[in-house]
């Protein structure tokens, strides 16, 4: 069986990385509160983001990107909206002649998903996996670059 047939959480028991009752645990709350098992998992710390990120990155065939060392293309930035970045933390990354990759943290989020399809306007979407403090510093430095800019007008 590949791993995207495989749900997130047997790949997490199969791994070592959490165990039957935690997974058990973690399903129940999320009939409960409809949050994704992973968030569970972490806020209740029974597992590190890195080894989510890995986890996710094998069931899915997506890359982890590191954003701190990575280049920020501003023009790039400025043709997506910000309800994107901003609201469903969709961060573009590069974008070529048939495809845009967009920085995500959770590859199940349908409507980031649809948001970022509608956005790239017919190409190929790609997606990297980062952290959540990857993508807290990168919105945070986007929101100082719009507060600088929009000073510019006045």
């Amino acid at each position: 069986m590949s791993m995207l047939n495989k749900k997130l959480g047997q790949i997490l028991i199969e791994k070592g990385l959490i165990t039957l009752k935690q997974l058990e645990e973690a399903l129940d709350e999320q009939s409960r509160t409809k949050e994704f098992l992973g968030k569970i998992l972490l806020d209740k710390n029974q597992i590190k983001e890195l080894d989510l990120l890995k986890t996710l990155s094998e069931q899915f065939n997506i890359p982890i990107v590191n954003l701190r060392h990575s280049y920020t293309d501003w023009a790039l930035i400025k043709s997506f909206g910000s309800s994107s970045i901003l609201d469903y933390k969709c961060f573009p990354l590069k974008k070529d002649k048939w495809s845009v990759t967009f920085a995500i943290t959770n590859p199940l989020d349908a409507w980031a998903l649809k948001k970022i399809e509608e956005e790239a306007r017919g190409l190929e979407v790609k997606l990297a996996l980062v952290s959540q403090g990857d993508m807290l510093e990168v919105i945070k430095g986007y929101r100082q670059y719009l507060n600088e800019n929009i000073a510019k007008l006045f």
